[in-house]
Protein backbone atom coordinates (compact mmCIF):
# COMPACT_ATOMS: atom_id res chain seq x y z
CA UNK A 1 0.00 0.00 0.00
CA UNK A 2 1.34 3.36 -1.11
CA UNK A 3 1.67 5.94 1.87
CA UNK A 4 0.70 9.27 2.04
CA UNK A 5 4.16 10.43 1.77
CA UNK A 6 4.66 8.70 -1.27
CA UNK A 7 1.05 10.08 -2.67
CA UNK A 8 2.59 13.76 -2.30
CA UNK A 9 5.84 13.03 -3.94
CA UNK A 10 3.34 11.22 -6.72
CA UNK A 11 1.32 14.29 -6.72
CA UNK A 12 4.17 16.97 -6.45
CA UNK A 13 2.89 18.32 -3.25
CA UNK A 14 5.49 19.39 -0.88
CA UNK A 15 4.08 19.80 2.63
CA UNK A 16 6.08 22.67 4.47
CA UNK A 17 7.09 22.68 8.11
CA UNK A 18 4.21 24.74 9.76
CA UNK A 19 4.87 28.37 10.38
CA UNK A 20 4.56 29.65 13.75
CA UNK A 21 1.68 31.86 14.84
CA UNK A 22 1.80 35.20 15.01
CA UNK A 23 -0.60 35.99 17.24
CA UNK A 24 -2.70 34.11 20.20
CA UNK A 25 -4.18 30.76 19.39
CA UNK A 26 -2.77 27.58 18.40
CA UNK A 27 -2.62 26.05 13.98
CA UNK A 28 -4.39 22.69 15.65
CA UNK A 29 -6.09 21.68 18.57
CA UNK A 30 -6.45 18.07 19.29
CA UNK A 31 -9.14 16.11 21.18
CA UNK A 32 -9.93 12.72 21.28
CA UNK A 33 -9.45 11.52 17.98
CA UNK A 34 -10.29 14.66 15.88
CA UNK A 35 -7.87 17.01 15.23
CA UNK A 36 -9.19 20.85 14.43
CA UNK A 37 -7.37 23.06 12.11
CA UNK A 38 -6.98 27.04 12.82
CA UNK A 39 -7.74 29.05 9.59
CA UNK A 40 -5.13 28.59 6.87
CA UNK A 41 -4.22 30.59 4.50
CA UNK A 42 -2.25 30.61 0.81
CA UNK A 43 0.98 31.56 2.31
CA UNK A 44 4.02 29.15 0.48
CA UNK A 45 7.62 30.52 2.07
CA UNK A 46 5.52 33.47 4.36
CA UNK A 47 4.33 35.06 1.46
CA UNK A 48 0.44 34.71 0.56
CA UNK A 49 0.65 33.16 -3.54
CA UNK A 50 -2.48 35.54 -4.28
CA UNK A 51 -4.07 38.63 -3.29
CA UNK A 52 -7.55 40.21 -3.09
CA UNK A 53 -11.05 39.46 -4.16
CA UNK A 54 -12.45 36.65 -5.91
CA UNK A 55 -14.63 38.37 -8.87
CA UNK A 56 -13.00 41.93 -9.13
CA UNK A 57 -8.80 40.91 -8.56
CA UNK A 58 -8.58 37.30 -9.09
CA UNK A 59 -9.44 34.71 -11.80
CA UNK A 60 -11.63 31.55 -10.20
CA UNK A 61 -8.75 29.71 -11.23
CA UNK A 62 -6.46 31.55 -9.43
CA UNK A 63 -8.76 31.30 -6.64
CA UNK A 64 -8.33 27.74 -7.20
CA UNK A 65 -4.42 28.14 -6.38
CA UNK A 66 -5.14 29.73 -3.59
CA UNK A 67 -6.92 26.96 -2.12
CA UNK A 68 -4.99 24.10 -2.80
CA UNK A 69 -1.89 25.97 -1.25
CA UNK A 70 -4.16 26.71 1.99
CA UNK A 71 -5.44 22.84 2.16
CA UNK A 72 -1.37 21.66 1.69
CA UNK A 73 -0.85 24.50 4.90
CA UNK A 74 -3.70 23.02 6.67
CA UNK A 75 -2.36 19.08 6.27
CA UNK A 76 1.18 20.98 7.39
CA UNK A 77 -0.39 21.89 10.81
CA UNK A 78 -1.54 18.54 10.95
CA UNK A 79 1.12 16.80 10.47
CA UNK A 80 2.89 19.79 13.24
CA UNK A 81 0.58 17.99 15.64
CA UNK A 82 0.73 13.90 15.16
CA UNK A 83 3.63 13.59 13.01
CA UNK A 84 2.58 11.58 10.09
CA UNK A 85 -0.09 11.89 7.89
CA UNK A 86 -0.96 8.38 7.56
CA UNK A 87 -2.42 8.85 10.97
CA UNK A 88 -5.40 10.45 9.39
CA UNK A 89 -8.13 7.88 9.41
CA UNK A 90 -10.35 10.28 7.35
CA UNK A 91 -11.30 13.59 6.41
CA UNK A 92 -14.50 15.14 8.39
CA UNK A 93 -14.98 18.63 7.50
CA UNK A 94 -13.79 21.41 5.71
CA UNK A 95 -14.44 25.18 5.96
CA UNK A 96 -13.93 27.17 3.36
CA UNK A 97 -13.73 31.25 3.31
CA UNK A 98 -13.53 32.84 0.15
CA UNK A 99 -12.58 37.07 0.16
CA UNK A 100 -15.38 37.81 -2.28
CA UNK A 101 -16.51 41.19 -4.58
CA UNK A 102 -19.85 42.07 -4.42
CA UNK A 103 -22.38 39.59 -6.40
CA UNK A 104 -19.53 36.66 -6.88
CA UNK A 105 -21.35 33.91 -6.03
CA UNK A 106 -18.84 30.82 -7.07
CA UNK A 107 -17.62 30.07 -4.23
CA UNK A 108 -17.90 26.11 -4.10
CA UNK A 109 -15.86 26.63 -7.40
CA UNK A 110 -12.85 27.97 -5.73
CA UNK A 111 -13.33 25.73 -2.79
CA UNK A 112 -13.47 22.73 -4.41
CA UNK A 113 -9.82 22.68 -5.88
CA UNK A 114 -9.13 21.78 -1.72
CA UNK A 115 -11.54 19.24 -1.84
CA UNK A 116 -10.26 17.61 -4.99
CA UNK A 117 -6.50 17.95 -3.92
CA UNK A 118 -7.65 15.96 -0.41
CA UNK A 119 -9.52 13.25 -2.55
CA UNK A 120 -6.35 13.13 -5.03
CA UNK A 121 -4.44 12.36 -1.94
CA UNK A 122 -6.62 10.27 0.42
CA UNK A 123 -8.81 8.70 -1.87
CA UNK A 124 -12.05 7.73 -0.46
CA UNK A 125 -10.72 8.73 3.46
CA UNK A 126 -10.59 12.43 1.96
CA UNK A 127 -14.13 12.59 0.86
CA UNK A 128 -15.52 14.86 3.25
CA UNK A 129 -18.75 17.75 4.59
CA UNK A 130 -17.78 20.74 3.43
CA UNK A 131 -19.28 24.25 3.51
CA UNK A 132 -17.98 26.94 1.33
CA UNK A 133 -18.76 30.37 2.60
CA UNK A 134 -18.52 34.27 0.93
CA UNK A 135 -16.52 36.38 2.81
CA UNK A 136 -16.44 40.72 2.25
CA UNK A 137 -12.20 40.10 3.68
CA UNK A 138 -10.59 37.90 5.42
CA UNK A 139 -7.07 39.09 7.12
CA UNK A 140 -4.10 40.25 5.18
CA UNK A 141 -6.50 40.32 2.19
CA UNK A 142 -5.83 36.79 1.27
CA UNK A 143 -8.28 35.28 -1.22
CA UNK A 144 -8.79 32.41 0.51
CA UNK A 145 -8.82 30.83 4.11
CA UNK A 146 -9.61 26.87 5.12
CA UNK A 147 -10.07 25.58 8.55
CA UNK A 148 -10.09 21.33 8.22
CA UNK A 149 -11.37 18.52 10.99
CA UNK A 150 -9.64 15.21 10.36
CA UNK A 151 -10.05 12.01 13.04
CA UNK A 152 -6.92 10.29 13.30
CA UNK A 153 -5.83 7.51 15.21
CA UNK A 154 -5.40 6.36 18.94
Amino acid sequence: MITIEEKLNELGIEVPQPSRPKFVYVPAKRTGNLIYTSGQDCRKDGENIYEGKLGSDLTIEQGQEAARQSIINCLSVIKGEIGDLNKIKQVVKMLGFVNSADGFVDQPYVINAASSTLEEIFGERGKHARSAISANELPFNTPVEIELIVEVED
